[in-house]
């Protein structure tokens, strides 16, 4: 009696195939890329609040579950952002979710819609972009103008720190943090002000782990990215890299 060998699932199919890549140097093709990229990232973040540098492997991971060697899109799109649906890539460069903070100034202008949609390079930048704006936290507080010196200001009749916030370009937050002291705000009294105005911030990051990373960079669209992410890992960090000049 012949014996049928259970059928593979959709997941195991995939480790058959990505299992090859091992041996594929065409799978190594965007190292270079990404290291460029990912360190171009961590020196523009390397001052905010709690970021641990981006380690480039786990963007070459990602680009082996988004994408992979095999398929058309590698060679234009290897992450995969901006492919019709996805949300993604407006999120990143529209200006209105805080994508302006993740992106290194040097990129704004170049990284464009078109570009991330066409550019292999430039794909695996709005990616990581997006991978790190979705790790990010946010906030918005009142943020000194660059340079700008601390003045004094004296309360007159009818006077709130609201309105001399507004009066002078500034806020009621940053009033109060020049002047713990003040509490019922009486005429004559003089107090520190100095130029600012209320700015979305970085307050601090969400760790990377695989399971946060197919929630917020994958949305939830494949029930098996995590585990995909986890068995490519491996892969990765014990294949070959692609040799990149210094």
């Amino acid at each position: 009696m012949e014996v049928l060998s259970p059928q593979k699932t959709g997941f195991e199919k995939w480790q058959d195939g990505i299992n090859k890549a091992i041996v594929d140097a065409k799978w190594n093709s965007w190292d270079c890329e990404i290291q460029t990229a990912v360190s171009a990232y961590n020196h523009h973040l390397s001052g905010t609040a709690g970021y641990v540098p981006l380690d480039w492997q786990l963007v070459k991971t990602m680009l082996w579950v988004e994408t992979g060697a095999n398929n058309p899109e590698w060679h234009t799109r290897p992450m995969q952002i901006g492919v019709p649906g996805d949300p993604g890539l407006t999120s990143l460069l529209s200006g209105e979710e805080g994508g302006e903070l993740i992106l290194p100034p040097a990129w704004k202008g170049q990284l464009t819609l078109a570009s991330a949609r066409t550019i292999p390079a430039h794909n695996i930048r709005a990616g990581i972009g997006y991978l790190l704006l979705r790790m990010a936290v946010f906030e918005h507080r009142s943020v000194p103008g660059p340079d700008v010196p601390v003045r004094e200001i004296v309360a007159k009749p009818g006077d709130s720190l609201e309105k001399i916030a507004k009066a002078q370009g500034s806020t009621a937050d940053t009033l109060k943090s020049l002047n713990p002291m003040v509490g019922v705000l009486r005429p004559g009294q003089v107090l520190m002000y100095q130029k600012a105005s209320v700015q979305r911030v970085i307050t601090g990051w969400r760790p990377r782990s695989t399971a946060l990373i197919a929630q917020r960079y994958n949305g939830g669209g494949d029930p098996n990215y995590a585990r995909k992410l986890e068995y490519a890992s491996t892969l990765v960090r014990n294949g070959r890299v692609a040799s990149c000049a210094q």
